[in-house]
């Protein structure tokens, strides 16, 4: 019997079959992303002690419309690329003020700074884990 791999967990010559990565990792790759398009105040919030929704979220702000859909379309290729991952669910990509990536594990809010403030995400989850993004240090 023969099983053929399709959906997310197919491996091809763009995705090579790697190891998952766990849900930090996850979070890490998809806040890499963020910082590629030049998102501004990334953070990480660890939640799976205080909270069954997910482990992490990964939230951050752009400049306009076109910048937070631009960080969002970055998160998503690179988990796929890396991670072999698509969003089980992906909201707010056509108006670019929000948009929720939800990788069940991992939920990315990529917002615009006004949504940002009236909604504050990071004093709603204040009792979990806060980690600053830490951008690797790049090899000459």
């Amino acid at each position: 019997m023969v099983e053929v791999m399709t959906g997310a967990l197919a491996a091809s010559p763009k995705h090579p079959r790697k190891q998952p990565l766990d849900s930090a990792a996850m979070a890490q790759l998809a806040a890499a992303a963020c910082d590629d398009r030049k998102a501004r105040e990334i953070v990480l919030i660890r939640v799976d002690e205080v909270a069954y929704l997910t482990d992490w979220f990964v939230i951050c702000s752009g400049g306009s419309p076109v910048q937070v859909r631009a960080i969002a379309r970055s998160v998503e290729e690179k988990l796929e690329e890396q991670a072999r991952r698509r969003p089980l669910r992906l909201e707010g990509i056509s108006e670019g003020r929000w948009v929720l990536l939800d990788y069940g594990e991992l939920i990315v809010n990529v917002m615009g700074a006004q949504e940002r403030h009236f909604y504050d995400l990071e004093g709603f989850w204040s009792h979990g884990e806060r980690h600053a993004y830490e951008p690797m240090a790049e090899i000459p």
